[in-house]
C-alpha cells in the first residue's frame, strides 16, 4: 500500500481535504423516509459508489463510507442485525474502490442511539457492536474510522476502544456541539469541547474534531477550543453549509462553495488539519474548498 498514515501527513503540515455529505446525496438518489441508506451498500452498489466518486473527482483525499448507521443496534431496527458485518464491509469496499491507492477510506460509525447512563445497554454490548464494525470496515479496505456525531464520552471512548484494540485502523473521533445561551457550545449531552478533546485523546484517538450542527462561522470558534484543550492533536472539522433555512417545508442550507472557501484561511488557522463538509455540502463545495486550500 502507497498510503501513508493520515497523521503521518498531517504532521508534515499539510492541509487535507475530506469528503461532504452524503445522507442527502442519497436521497437526491432516491433514498426513502424510513429506508435504511446502509442496505444501499448491497443493494445499490453502483448508486454509493458514484458518491464517493463525486467527491474524489472534486478533490478530496479522502472519503467516508456509507456506513453512519451500521451497528447492529442501528441495523437491527430495519431487521438487519445479522448483516451487520456483510454491510460494513461492503460499504468500506465500495469507498475503497472509488477512492483508488492514493486516497484514503475514513469509513463513518455514528453513534447506536443507546445511552449507557439510561441502563439501554452495557458496556461490553456497545464494545461487542463497535468492535464488529470496525472489524468488518477494516476488512473492507478502510484506512481509518470516523467515529462522527458523537455527545456523550462513555459511548465515543468505548467506540474508540474497540476499534483501537481489534483493528490496525487510525481512528478519528468527532462530536456535535451546539451553542448556549451562555454562548459556549456544548454536545447534546452537556460535554464541552474542551471535555471531549482530553477524554477523547486519553482514549487513544489520533484525530479528534467536531462534525454537524454548524457552519464554518461556529466551527472556527470550537476549532480554537480544542486546539487550546490539545494543541498537538490533528483536528478535522466537517462543516455544515450554514444553519438550515426551512423553505416551503424543506430544509436548505444557505452557505455557497464560495462561502465556504472564503473561510478556509481562517479555519486553518485556527487549528483544523482535515477539512471537510457535513449537511448540505456538495462535490461543489470540496471543490471550493480545494481551491481555498490551493491559494493560501
Amino acid at each position: 500500500m502507497s498510503r501513508k498514515k493520515i497523521t503521518e501527513v498531517v504532521s508534515s503540515g499539510k492541509i487535507l481535504i475530506s469528503d461532504g455529505a452524503w445522507g442527502t446525496f442519497l436521497q437526491k438518489k432516491g433514498l426513502q423516509p424510513g429506508e435504511c441508506p446502509e442496505l444501499w451498500c448491497i443493494e445499490r452498489p453502483d448508486d454509493v459508489k458514484s458518491i464517493a466518486q463525486s467527491y474524489i473527482e472534486a478533490g478530496s483525499d479522502m472519503v467516508e463510507a456509507n456506513s453512519f448507521g451500521g451497528t447492529c443496534f442501528k441495523l437491527e431496527h430495519y431487521g438487519l442485525a445479522d448483516k451487520t458485518s456483510e454491510i460494513n464491509e461492503a460499504a468500506a469496499r465500495i469507498s475503497r474502490e472509488a477512492a483508488g491507492e492514493n486516497n484514503w477510506v475514513i469509513a463513518s460509525i455514528g453513534p447506536t442511539g443507546k445511552i449507557l447512563l439510561m441502563g439501554d445497554v452495557t458496556d461490553e454490548e456497545l464494545y461487542n457492536a463497535f468492535k464488529e464494525q470496525a472489524v468488518a470496515l477494516e476488512k473492507g479496505g478502510a484506512d481509518a474510522v470516523c467515529i462522527e456525531t458523537m455527545s456523550a464520552i462513555d459511548e465515543a471512548v468505548i467506540a474508540i476502544k474497540a476499534a483501537k484494540e481489534n483493528t490496525n485502523l487510525e481512528v478519528i473521533c468527532t462530536f456535535t456541539f451546539e451553542r448556549t445561551v451562555n454562548d459556549d457550545y456544548r454536545s447534546m449531552m452537556g460535554v464541552s469541547p474542551t471535555d471531549m478533546a482530553k477524554a477523547v485523546v486519553e482514549a487513544g484517538a489520533d484525530i479528534i474534531g467536531t462534525n454537524c450542527g454548524n457552519g464554518f462561522e461556529r466551527m472556527i470558534d470550537i476549532v480554537k477550543e480544542i486546539k487550546a484543550a490539545v494543541p498537538e492533536m490533528p483536528i478535522l472539522v466537517h462543516a455544515n453549509a450554514g444553519a438550515p433555512v426551512n423553505v416551503n417545508g424543506v430544509d436548505t442550507f444557505p452557505d455557497t462553495p464560495e462561502d465556504m472557501k472564503s473561510r478556509i484561511k481562517d479555519m486553518v488557522e485556527a487549528g483544523a488539519n482535515i477539512i471537510g463538509g457535513c449537511c448540505g455540502t456538495t462535490p461543489a463545495h470540496i471543490s471550493a474548498m480545494k481551491e481555498g486550500i490551493n491559494e493560501l
